[in-house]
């Protein structure tokens, strides 16, 4: 990788990703040519539309899913160039994983440290260290007093923040939910959050959530949004959260989506015109018949 290739310095990059599904006759792009930056140390959220192609990127970013064309890197991992065994090592190891469903992510015949503990067992992790990690873990989400307890004897809040300890057993550089307070009430979910939070703040390590709650990206410093398999949007926060900026997002094609709401507003059909002036770029309906009209 070359110094002045894009995204050089990210932890994930994605550049001009396409994951195109075959279904019978009928071909669908779930990602049309996306473009993201994730720097090391970073939580962000992810939002969309159901469609929209986030659930397919973070499918694709954990390895779950191949990506069809384009660039992808997590880390030193190419996750175009990977083969069958490198993408299990690489999920065993290199990413955890948190689905929104409780019942996904542990294995119920096993307490809460056992399920932490398994990753570990898996990469040939000694039994000692097995059960100091898990203990430590599941002491960072706040439940070193239920470790002997199953699954079905915690609650759901308490089921995902097991699954939080879990994904991070093989410490991972980067840790994926796919909506994970998805399934619980908003106090549960806002301790699976703070959770979610402490682990990046802590342990530092990178977190990307896909989520539908506001409740959940309105709290995380940046929050990019995805429209028709492509990143469209930004909001930037301070420290404290809060209502952020909202940015446009250029692709490295020059493509910008502009927001239904401000095309209507401006009458902004299938043409516009372009005028760059010093200090901005002024966007204006299509004119042709309206000489000198803006």
């Amino acid at each position: 990788m070359t110094p002045t290739q894009y995204g050089a310095d990210a932890l994930i990059v994605c550049d001009s990703l396409v994951r195109i599904y075959q279904t019978d006759d009928v071909e669908v792009q779930a990602l049309q040519g996306l473009d993201l930056l994730v720097d090391e140390g970073e939580l962000v959220a992810v939002v969309g539309a159901s469609g929209s192609g986030k659930s397919t990127l973070l499918a694709v970013l954990s390895g779950l899913d191949a990506p069809t064309a384009g660039r992808a890197r997590v880390a030193d991992w190419d996750l175009l160039a990977m083969t069958s065994a490198q993408r299990l090592r690489y999920r065993r190891t290199a990413v955890g994983f948190i689905w929104q469903q409780t019942s996904r992510n542990l294995l119920p015949f096993l307490s809460a440290a056992e399920n932490v503990e398994l990753p570990m067992a898996v990469v040939g992790v000694g039994r000692g260290e097995r059960r100091r990690r898990a203990q430590e873990l599941l002491d960072s989400v706040g439940l070193a007093d239920r470790s002997g307890r199953r699954p079905a004897e915690l609650s759901g809040g308490e089921q995902q923040r097991v699954a939080i300890a879990t994904a991070l057993a093989n410490r991972p550089q980067v840790l994926f939910a796919d909506e994970p307070t998805g399934e619980l009430d908003r106090a549960t979910g806002d301790e699976v959050f703070a959770a979610l939070r402490e682990v990046n703040a802590v342990l530092g390590t990178t977190v990307v959530i896909v989520t539908h709650d506001a409740g959940v990206s309105s709290q995380v410093r940046r929050t990019v949004a995805i429209r028709d398999g492509r990143t469209s949007s930004e909001v930037l926060r301070g420290e404290g959260g809060g209502p952020g900026r909202e940015y446009a997002l250029i692709d490295r094609a020059g493509r910008m989506q502009v927001p239904a709401a401000h095309r209507r507003a401006l009458g902004l059909h299938e043409r516009v015109r372009l005028e760059l002036e010093e200090d901005h770029l002024g966007v204006w309906a299509d004119d042709h018949d309206e000489e000198g009209v803006r």
